[in-house]
């Protein structure tokens, strides 16, 4: 199974799923007063309320009649709006599609690097606050 994004909006995800010989398209959609997700254009999953919606989703493909076999996938989502500047647009914070065998796409707040918490202080200013102490010299700026 192999996936990528497709587009990645405020209020919309889409990404293209390819199992096999089929191509699937996987999207997310913020409404107003629910979110859900659709798949190939059905809704698979839906969440309502104003907060507090649902963020994970497990989905699965290929299943027999009965029910039964096909390969279990999660998206889960960050829908805070992201602050990043450089991007044209506004766009949610993160993304992910998590396989039987890990990651099969990630964006933003919910990539590998993003998830792993920083080693020290120093680390972890750079990370949340974008702030660098400057060389490891030892010698303080005029």
């Amino acid at each position: 199974m192999h996936a990528e994004l497709v587009r990645v909006a405020l209020h919309e995800v889409d990404i293209k799923i390819v199992s096999g010989e089929r191509m699937h398209v996987l999207q997310w959609r913020r409404n107003l007063l629910w979110d859900e997700v659709l798949l190939d254009g059905k809704r698979q999953a839906a969440s309502h309320g104003l907060w507090g919606r649902e963020k994970v989703y497990g989905l699965v493909f290929g299943r027999d009649l009965e029910g039964k076999g096909g390969e279990q996938v999660m998206l889960i989502l960050d829908p805070a709006q992201s602050y990043d500047f450089s991007h044209v647009g506004e766009r949610i914070r993160g993304v992910r599609l998590e396989g039987k065998n890990g990651a099969l796409v990630s964006y933003g707040s919910l990539e590998a690097n993003a998830l792993k918490k920083p080693a020290t202080f120093s680390d972890w200013m750079k990370k949340s606050m974008g702030m660098d102490w400057g060389e490891e010299t030892g010698r303080r700026p005029n």
